[in-house]
């Protein structure tokens, strides 16, 4: 790995690519300090300590604690992700849009049309909520966040924090085409990592004050390095159903005859299943915060058990990350199209008769990765939780971050390798990492 990072430098392109990159990580990062006007950053960081179980601190890890200081970017890259989510849910519903999704570069370009129209209107619906949220919150000292309110102050918020998600996702897009790695995965790998400095100032200090003996910060290493691990390999993990191709004769020319494989990933669905039920799962919490408990004293019972570390709240946790699993596989991979093109141009799996027994095949084996994945994925977001919340170890990511660092960083390194064996330089491991996917 040493050899393959001194050969980074040796290429000219890959090197102007990875400064691109940091200095357009340098003006996000920048960004994330430049404040809203009109706004109490006392009296606002003061209530966000106060709400850390809530969907605040999960928008707030997203955005690298933009949201905690109300900057211009405190929307950060999610407005994007969510219109982009959306856009793929209603090609399944829209025929127009289904149809430009298999046009090609054409069709992409416009689907990311769509996208960035979507972007600035959920932008400006999310920049007028946070206004009025902000003219009525209230620090637990009893300041007011927005001292001086009125729709002046609404349209400027609303104005501001839709610019600044349109110039992330304007850097996002010039990462992905003049640096390295996908833009967008990388703005929010940035935000979350940008924590982890203060998170090991803070476990010096605990082993130094004797909290955190040696011997238990080396068990924590440990885990955290096989966490990494298993993540990395399962990520990698793929069920490939072979397909062979009958020969087939196109004028005075031969095709066909050869034999591949249909790649199917055990995580299919990705990050999208923990970020949904995270979301899920701390609304009702969120909008207890906003009620008062001396007319709904309910409400604090409902707080307590949909809170991180408590029983139910892992239980529904898991469920709901099962069902999303399930259904944005079913959204995102189609095995009816994938065994009707395998018809068009003569594949077949062997033993499958072509058509609909394919396609029946190919769902009963995702239908057990898709089920094998969502194990996972409930076992490293739980895993972190119970670390946290009953054995109080400073466990800084949690596991939908820990998901999207380590996928992110597997992606990024990729990317780079594949660019250093295209020039026939060694990349980082010996096997390589583009061989082993």
């Amino acid at each position: 790995m040493v050899a393959g990072l001194q050969n980074i430098p040796k290429i000219p392109e890959l090197k102007k690519r990875i400064i691109f990159t940091f200095l357009m990580l340098a003006v996000y990062r920048l960004g994330c300090h430049i404040p809203t006007p009109g706004i109490d950053g006392a009296a606002l960081a003061a209530f966000f300590s106060a709400r850390e179980g809530t969907l605040f601190g999960l928008f707030d890890m997203f955005s690298g604690g933009a949201l905690r200081q109300m900057s211009v970017m405190a929307l950060g890259i999610m407005p994007y992700i969510s219109a982009s989510i959306i856009l793929e849910l209603l090609a399944v519903v829209i025929p127009h849009l289904e149809r430009l999704k298999k046009e090609g570069e054409q069709g992409r370009k416009k689907i990311t049309q769509y996208t960035r129209y979507g972007t600035v209107i959920l932008c400006m619906i999310q920049g007028f909520g946070i206004a009025i949220g902000l003219e009525r919150m209230s620090s637990p000292g009893g300041a007011m966040v927005v001292p001086i309110g009125g729709w002046g102050f609404r349209l400027l918020t609303v104005i501001t924090l839709t610019a600044g998600t349109t110039f992330l996702m304007w850097l996002g897009e010039q990462i992905t085409e003049r640096g390295i790695g996908n833009g967008i995965s990388i703005i929010i790998f940035a935000g979350i990592v940008a924590g982890f400095p203060a998170a090991v100032g803070n476990t010096i200090r605990l082993m130094s004050t004797g909290e955190l003996t040696p011997f238990f910060m080396i068990i924590i290493v440990a885990l955290m390095i096989a966490v990494v691990g298993v993540i990395v390999f399962v990520e990698g993990g793929q069920r490939r159903i072979p397909v062979q191709y009958a020969k087939r004769v196109v004028g005075r020319r031969m095709y066909g005859g050869q034999t591949t494989h249909l790649p199917l990933r055990v995580n299919t669905a990705g990050v999208i299943p923990p970020i949904f039920a995270s979301s899920i799962i701390m609304f009702p919490a969120t909008i207890a915060n906003f009620l008062p408990r001396d007319q709904f004293p309910w409400l604090q019972s409902v707080v307590n058990f949909l809170s991180p570390g408590h029983i139910v709240y892992i239980l529904v946790y898991v469920i709901f990350i099962f069902f999303f699993c399930y259904f944005y596989t079913a959204v995102h991979f189609n095995p009816v199209d994938v065994a009707d093109n395998m018809k068009r141009y003569g594949g077949f799996v062997p033993g499958i008769r072509p058509g609909k027994n394919t396609a029946e095949y190919i769902d009963r084996v995702l239908t057990r990765l898709t089920f094998a994945g969502a194990v996972y994925v409930s076992a490293i977001c739980i895993l972190p939780q119970i670390l946290i919340y009953k054995l109080n170890v400073p466990f800084y990511f949690g596991g939908t971050a820990l998901l999207i660092v380590v996928g992110v960083a597997r992606d990024t390194m990729m990317q780079i390798e594949a660019h250093m064996l295209t020039r026939h330089y060694d990349g980082f491991m010996k096997k390589g990492l583009g061989k082993a996917r």
